[in-house]
C-alpha cells in the first residue's frame, strides 16, 4: 500500500492512497482529494496516474474504486483515466453511521463503483 501527497509551493494540495489486495490481485484507489483552490489544474489526474503506475509496477491486474461523489467532474476524472463505471449501490451506508432516523433522511447516498482493467488474469 502507498500514500502520495501533492505539494505546490510548500503546501499540500492533494492526496491519494492505494491499497493492494493480494487475494484478487487488485489495487483499491482510496481517499483521493484535492484542495478546492487547486482543482482543475491536473493534480487529481497526476495522482490517479501515480496509482496506475504503482499498480502496473507491482503487476496488479486491475484498479478499483468506490465513491459517493455527486460532482460530475469526479466521475469524468475517473473515466478520463480509463476507469469503467461498473455499478451503483443505492442507499449506501458510510462506515460508522448509526442508521438513525436523521441519518436515513439526510444521507441517502449512491455509491458508484469503478474498475480499470490492466490485464487479464
Amino acid at each position: 500500500s502507498c500514500f502520495w501527497v501533492a505539494v505546490l509551493d510548500g503546501n499540500v494540495v492533494g492526496i491519494v492512497a492505494a491499497r493492494g489486495n493480494e487475494e484478487d490481485n487488485t489495487v483499491e484507489l482510496r481517499r483521493m482529494s484535492v484542495d478546492s483552490n487547486f482543482r482543475g489544474k491536473g493534480i487529481a489526474k497526476a495522482l490517479g496516474r501515480k496509482v496506475l503506475e504503482f499498480a502496473m509496477l507491482n503487476n496488479y491486474s486491475s484498479i478499483i474504486l468506490g465513491t459517493t461523489a455527486v460532482k460530475v467532474a469526479a466521475h469524468k476524472l475517473y473515466e478520463s483515466l480509463g476507469f469503467k463505471h461498473v455499478g451503483i449501490i443505492e442507499h449506501y451506508t458510510l462506515p460508522g453511521m448509526t442508521h438513525s432516523i436523521l441519518e436515513r433522511m439526510f444521507f441517502q447516498l449512491r455509491y458508484h463503483r469503478y474498475r480499470l482493467q490492466l490485464r487479464e488474469e
